[in-house]
């Protein structure tokens, strides 16, 4: 027997995605101590993360339409260049106790990042939706299987930094909420959505690639060596892949 569909649920499942982000802080409730070169190594890890992340979106764009994805993916990127130079000017800019000044600049960035990149995926879980209740469950599963490393990425850049584990759950949730705010007027409008989903998912990755070669994976490289980082990123990255294969399909 199916079950209507029904925007009630559709919000639901969508914010059940968005609060799968938060366990990827959970790891940390066993780490204590944080080392510069952890420091270095979590920052590659992250990196590694979103890159595989980014190349994730780009490819289930392409299954809509190529020339929208790289549309995507080059205003992604003026857009996270533009980003870049705003929050610049603020150099007293604090988000918690213990994130100010460049770190504070940095963690929004990537805390904006991921948000827009949680935007199209929220249009994602709506228009599948509209396929009918057994694909939307399908691909809402898939995406909050996804959202755990991503918030994994999150926490190793901020817990290093000083934020309690606690905090960086809920800034990993934070930036899943627009799946289930997005989710209910794609569903509602899917016909209006669907064209727009491949140039959503371009931009997130053309931010998020950015960010891991200009921010993260400069950092990384100031607090660990050069190995260490190339051996963080390469196996994030594989098992990001195979992460997402495996529960994604």
């Amino acid at each position: 027997m199916t079950l209507e569909v029904t925007v009630w649920s559709v919000f639901f499942y969508a914010l059940l995605t968005a609060l799968a982000t938060g366990l990827g802080a959970l790891p940390f409730l066993f780490v204590r101590d944080m080392s510069r070169k952890w420091m270095g190594v979590s920052n590659a890890i992250a990196g590694g993360l979103m890159l595989a992340a980014s190349f994730g979106l780009i490819y289930e764009g392409v299954s809509y339409s190529l020339v929208r994805v790289l549309i995507g993916v080059l205003l992604g990127l003026l857009f996270i260049l533009w980003s870049h130079r705003v929050v610049e000017r603020y150099d007293h800019l604090k988000l918690t106790a213990t994130l100010k000044g460049v770190d504070a600049r940095k963690a929004l960035l990537i805390i904006g990042i991921m948000t827009l990149h949680s935007a199209a995926e929220g249009i994602g879980v709506g228009v599948s939706f509209g396929g009918g209740e057994t694909f939307g469950l399908f691909i809402s599963l898939a995406i909050a299987v996804h959202n755990i490393p991503e918030g994994l990425a999150i926490s190793l850049v901020l817990v290093p930094r000083g934020v309690p584990v606690w905090q960086a759950a809920l800034w990993s949730i934070f930036t899943s909420l627009p799946q289930p705010l997005m989710a209910v007027p794609a569903f509602l409008f899917v016909e209006f959505f669907r064209p727009a989903l491949p140039v959503g998912l371009g931009f997130a990755a053309g931010a998020m690639i950015w960010m891991v070669f200009s921010e993260i994976i400069p950092d990384a490289l100031e607090d660990t060596t050069p190995n260490s980082v190339a051996v963080a990123v390469t196996l994030s990255v594989v098992a990001m892949i195979a992460f997402q294969i495996i529960f994604g399909g």
